[in-house]
C-alpha cells in the first residue's frame, strides 16, 4: 500500500478505510490480518466487505489490501465495502453500473447525534421536577 495515488477510501460512521487493489487469487487483508481473523466469530461483516466483489463476479480475480481505523466493527464493515466498491468503479463502465445498482457507492450518511450541553445524551432528558 505505498502508492497512496491508487488507494480509495470509503467512510461509514467515524470509520475509514483505505483499499488497494491487485490482480491476484481474491485473497483480502485487513490490516495485516486475514479477513477471518480481523471480523472473527462477525459472518455478516465478512459477507458485508465481500458483497461487491461477488456483485461484480470478481472475488477470484483480485487481491484486496485495506487499512481500517476508527469506528467499531460494522462501520469498519460498511467503511470497507465502499472503498472496495469505489476501486472496482474505475475498472470498467460494466462492473460500475453493477455496484452502483446494489448500492454500494452511496456513502451511508448516519452518524452519532452529538451530545447537547445540559443534557445527559443527544435526546435524553433529567427528570422533570415540578417542585
Amino acid at each position: 500500500m505505498n502508492n497512496t495515488k491508487d488507494l480509495k477510501t470509503g467512510r461509514r460512521k467515524t470509520a475509514v478505510a483505505q483499499v488497494a487493489l491487485a490482480k491476484g487469487k481474491g485473497e483480502i487483508t485487513v490490516n495485516a490480518k486475514t479477513l477471518d481473523a480481523y471480523f472473527g466469530n462477525h459472518t455478516r461483516c465478512k459477507a458485508m466487505v465481500k458483497s461487491p466483489l461477488v456483485v461484480t463476479n470478481l472475488d477470484k480475480e483480485y487481491d484486496v489490501t485495506a487499512r481500517v481505523n476508527g469506528g467499531g466493527v460494522s462501520a469498519q464493515a460498511g467503511a470497507l465495502r465502499h472503498a472496495i466498491a469505489r476501486s472496482l468503479a474505475q475498472i470498467s463502465e460494466d462492473v460500475k453500473k453493477a455496484v452502483k445498482k446494489a448500492g454500494y457507492l452511496t456513502r451511508d450518511p448516519r452518524m452519532v447525534e452529538r451530545k447537547k450541553p445540559g443534557q445527559p445524551g443527544a435526546r435524553k432528558r433529567f427528570q422533570f421536577s415540578k417542585r
